[in-house]
């Protein structure tokens, strides 16, 4: 089974709790699959949800925003929530009322810390990287000490989550509605890598690296390889 996440009053699942779990298990393997995620905040009084890149180091997240370090100056101990979706297909009933989303989803809360330490910033790069591009840190040229000095980094523990996944057909195929002779079931929604676009300024004869190349057509979540 894994290990247990510990239950708070944010991540007590309420509603559908038949969908959820708190498996750090199931928590990793929506984290795996996506490297983009909504960052919650509350900013000059007001709340604010960007998207932003993030990675996973261990226990801990990584979050790229300058968003969230002025959160952090302005409300040192305050709560941030970071959401990971990821829509694998629409759920077309007989009624509307029955329509759904297939879906896995992760929400993290924790107090955020910013990242100052150089070497945990570079590590905390590094995770965020290989996150979206597996292999393209050390393919690239790794950041001066000007650029690290102008990134602003968060930390979050994995400690405070929990998980949603829906999945499957419609929930009337045995009710009233089944005989009305509607075409019912589910539209699979998929995300993959398309084929490498080389920057016009290129010079001709260079070519993708094979940890870029070998995502094309393959499906977010997967590695490098055969679709």
């Amino acid at each position: 089974m894994g290990p247990e996440l510990e239950v708070t009053g944010r991540t007590r699942l309420r509603r559908m709790r038949h969908k959820g779990s708190h498996r750090r298990e199931d928590l990793d393997a929506v984290l795996r699959a996506g490297f983009l995620c909504h960052l919650g905040v509350v900013v000059d009084g007001a709340p604010m949800v960007v998207p932003t890149v993030y990675g996973v180091d261990g226990d801990r997240l990584y979050v790229h925003g300058s968003v969230a370090s002025r959160s952090l100056v302005q409300a040192p101990d305050g709560v941030v929530c970071v959401n990971v979706t990821h829509v694998d297909g629409l759920v077309l009933a007989r009624s509307v009322f029955e329509h759904g989303v297939n879906y896995r989803s992760a929400m993290i809360y924790g107090v955020p810390r910013l990242v100052t330490d150089p070497e945990e910033k570079l590590r905390g790069l590094r995770a965020l990287t290989e996150q979206s591009a597996p292999g393209q840190w050390e393919y690239v040229r790794q950041p001066s000490r000007k650029e690290l000095a102008a990134t602003a980094l968060v930390a979050l523990d994995l400690a405070e989550a929990s998980v949603k996944v829906a999945s499957g057909p419609p929930d009337d195929g045995e009710g009233p509605d089944a005989e009305l002779g509607l075409w019912a079931g589910v539209l699979p929604v998929e995300t993959r890598f398309g084929v490498p676009e080389a920057d016009p300024l290129l010079p001709a004869g260079i070519e993708p690296p094979a940890h870029i190349a070998g995502r094309a057509g393959r499906r977010l979540g997967q590695g490098p390889g055969r679709p």
